[in-house]
């Protein structure tokens, strides 16, 4: 059985402001019913892809389609495919929570009986009923993110684009935010988020995007980068793992210096962090099989996990 088209594909994006080049030849897609973390330092490039997604931005050249709907031919086919939650909320200051969500739904044409049923049935799943009666400038930063996010819900959208849905957030937020993330997910909805919190987004995500300087570093499992996968652009890399020996350590560290394909990153007490010429688990296998073969009494043989924020950090290394 094939797989499903990607419910977007961006081919060869650019987007230029004067003389600031702001997203170059980015070519990405974003698979339906899943969750995707855009990720990228300040200036990357990010909210401009997503204003671009979102039909806010024209780009410069290349292609953006969201469900076979190009975004600057059909701008009104993808807006209602598209919910959009920018990481900041315009307020109006003598607004109640319930006037505002009421005032979007009006905007998407929603008559008055299923304008009231879907602005409640929002509200409850965003935990704004609560608030329903609250002004506007009365509320937390956790509560306007709620509210910004209730807005995104409101016309039911296939795609959501989130930017910095959690910056600010206290850590109780943050996991609400999360637990809302989940139930999206499982209802088969599509999430596209920007965040700095590299190590929310591993645990929120189905798949990864990493940018630097507008231009495509990664795309894939957080898994693989925890687990020192190499760059599909980065011939030769290898994975990183940690070996622990039973005894003196020094057979083992002569060993890898003198073997063609490894890298000794780390002495350790026990053994050594090392660069693995291996590409997948097979070779891994074959690897360790070499190490024992060579007498090296091996305790312990395992993946080094790394910190999203410092495969990131290496990825744009590797780039530059």
């Amino acid at each position: 059985m094939s797989e499903p088209a990607p419910l977007v594909q961006i081919e060869q994006l650019n987007r230029v402001f004067g003389p600031v080049h702001a997203v170059r030849d980015l070519s990405f897609t974003i698979p339906r019913g899943g969750v995707v973390g855009f990720i990228g330092a300040n200036g990357a490039g990010k909210t401009t892809t997503m204003r671009i997604i979102a039909t806010l931005d024209d780009p410069t050249s290349g292609r953006v389609v969201v469900d076979g709907h190009d975004v600057t031919d059909s701008p009104s086919e993808v807006r209602r495919l598209v919910g959009w939650m920018p990481d900041t909320l315009g307020t109006y200051q003598t607004m109640t929570v319930f006037e505002y969500l009421d005032f979007f739904a009006r905007a998407y044409g929603l008559g008055r009986v299923a304008r009231r049923a879907r602005v409640e049935e929002v509200m409850d799943f965003a935990d704004l009923t609560p608030l329903a009666d609250r002004q506007m400038s009365k509320l937390s930063k956790g509560m306007s993110q709620r509210l910004c996010f209730g807005r995104m819900l409101v016309p039911d959208p296939e795609l959501m684009i989130l930017d910095e849905p959690a910056a600010g957030l206290d850590p109780k937020a943050r996991l609400e935010f999360k637990n809302l993330v989940r139930l999206l997910s499982a209802r088969g909805k599509t999430l596209f988020i920007s965040s700095h919190i590299l190590s929310e987004l591993g645990e929120m995500c189905d798949s990864m995007v990493f940018i630097d300087a507008g231009k495509l570093v990664f795309q894939g499992h957080a898994d693989d980068l925890r687990r020192g996968m190499p760059l599909a652009d980065a011939a030769g890399a290898g994975l990183a793992v940690v070996v622990a020996v039973a005894g003196d350590p020094a057979p083992l560290q002569e060993w890898v210096e003198s073997r063609p394909g490894w890298k000794l990153l780390e002495r350790r007490r026990d053994g050594a962090k090392l660069e693995c010429p291996a590409a997948d688990t097979d070779g891994l296998a074959r690897e360790l099989a070499r190490l024992v073969e060579a007498g090296i009494r091996v305790a312990e043989f395992r993946r080094e996990e790394r910190r999203l924020e410092e495969a990131f950090v290496d990825m744009v290394k590797r780039q530059g």
